[in-house]
């Protein structure tokens, strides 16, 4: 008995570590993806820097998941309290904000300035909006070049509004796939009976065996071709139904439903 009470917990870890692992290969081309929308997006509209803020928690602050320009990798992970800033007011209130001149906002938060070294005057600000919900901040900070800056005009803003409804799609996609990583690790970290140590080992042995490479390179492959349209993903879940279907044992391993 208890040999098959090891072999159960190797089972449910091994699952677990899976699921962490997936989500991390799923998460780290998603960043990627936001941060290079950025960077088109700012060189249309001519900023020098710019940012994505997401929720962080339930009590409405937000944290700095993207960022491109001269102070990008301090923001990376920075919290803006719940209802401070130019940003706080747009996730608040759902409106996209123009401030040509900061110093004259009473709702702009200086202390990411104090953190960063860095010199707001300007910001362009928009609602990123997913199913409805308003689930972070898409932000323009000066323009490119020296001061004085030319004010963002409203065809910048309409351009900005498009940007967030694509920069949105990827963030309710990294969000959902953190989902699944945070839950394993809570998993891991809030059973008091395994030893951390012997996990660790047992990881590291894991993730270097044959089968758990080919898992991480089947989950790349995955998302590339769903990456490319909706036949493409059409197709992709077809062929892994009708291999579920062959399979004896999927129905006892699968978290897919066809």
């Amino acid at each position: 008995m208890p040999e098959a009470n090891e072999n159960d917990l190797s089972a449910k870890l091994q699952r677990l570590i899976e699921t962490i692992d997936i989500a991390n290969v799923l998460t780290e081309p998603l960043t990627l993806s936001i941060t290079n929308l950025l960077t088109i997006s700012a060189s249309d509209i001519n900023s020098d820097e710019a940012s994505v803020l997401i929720r962080d928690g339930d009590q409405g602050s937000l944290r700095f998941l993207a960022a491109i320009g001269k102070v990008a990798e301090q923001l990376i992970n920075m919290t803006v309290p719940a209802g401070k800033g130019i940003a706080g007011f747009v996730l608040s209130s759902g409106q996209p904000m123009a401030v040509s001149d900061v110093g004259e906002e009473e709702t702009f938060y200086a202390e990411v300035d104090k953190t960063t070294g860095y010199s707001t005057q300007m910001i362009l600000a928009t609602p990123l909006r997913h199913n409805g919900e308003i689930i972070g901040v898409l932000e323009y900070i000066n323009r490119r070049g020296e001061p004085p800056f030319e004010p963002f005009t409203p065809a910048e803003m309409d351009k900005a509004a498009l940007f967030a409804d694509a920069i949105a799609s990827l963030v309710n996609a990294y969000e959902s796939a953190k989902l699944f990583r945070e839950l394993g690790e809570k998993v891991l970290s809030e059973d008091a009976s395994l030893d951390v140590a012997e996990v660790r080992r047992w990881l590291a042995g894991l993730r270097d065996s044959a089968e758990h490479r080919e898992m991480m390179d089947l989950a790349v492959l995955i998302r590339e071709i769903v990456s490319r349209g909706d036949a493409e993903r059409q197709l992709c879940r077809e062929v892994l139904g009708a291999v579920l279907k062959y399979s004896d044992t999927g129905s006892d391993t699968s978290f897919l439903s066809f």
